[in-house]
C-alpha cells in the first residue's frame, strides 16, 4: 500500500512541477515572442485555467499522501529531508492558494472584461510567484532525496 501511494504523491509531484516547468520555460517565452497581447493574454489565462485545475488535484494527493505517509512513520526517525520537504510542500501550497486568488483571479476579470493591460499586469504578477514555487519545487525534491 505504501508503495502505491508514495506513487500517487510522486506523480502529483510531477504533474505540478512538470507543468511549472512548461509554462516558465517553454510556453510563455513562445508565447511572447510569437504573439501579440490581443492573443497572448487570452491564450495564457486559458493555458493557466487548465494547469490551475490540475495543481489544486495535485495538492489534493499531495496533501493527503504526504500526510498518510507522515503519520505512517516515527517521526522522530523520519529523515530530515521529510520534514522539509512538507515544509516547503505547504509554502508551496500557501503561495498557490494566493496566486489562485489575488492576482489569477485579477486575471480572468480583466480577460472576461477585455482590459489587455489590466490582464497583463496580473499575468506580470503571476510570473514571480510561478518561479518561486517552481524553485521550492526542487529545493524539496533535493531535501528529500539528499537528506536522509
Amino acid at each position: 500500500m505504501y508503495e502505491w501511494i508514495q506513487f500517487f504523491h510522486l506523480a502529483a509531484a510531477v504533474i505540478w512541477l512538470g507543468g511549472m516547468a512548461l509554462v516558465l520555460l517553454a510556453l510563455r517565452p513562445a508565447a511572447i515572442r510569437s504573439l501579440e497581447p490581443a492573443q497572448r493574454l487570452p491564450l495564457m489565462a486559458a493555458v493557466l485555467a487548465r494547469f490551475f485545475t490540475m495543481v489544486w488535484i495535485s495538492i489534493a494527493v499531495l496533501l493527503g499522501s504526504g500526510l498518510w505517509m507522515m503519520l505512517s512513520a516515527d517521526l522522530r526517525l523520519a529523515p530530515r529531508g521529510w520534514h522539509v520537504m512538507s515544509g516547503l510542500g505547504t509554502l508551496m501550497c500557501l503561495i498557490f492558494a494566493h496566486l489562485w486568488w489575488a492576482p489569477y483571479r485579477r486575471l480572468k476579470t480583466a480577460i472576461a472584461a477585455g482590459d489587455l493591460p489590466a490582464a497583463g499586469v496580473a499575468l506580470g504578477q503571476i510570473h514571480p510567484l510561478v518561479v518561486t514555487n517552481f524553485a521550492l519545487g526542487w529545493l524539496a525534491v533535493a531535501a528529500v532525496q539528499l537528506w536522509r
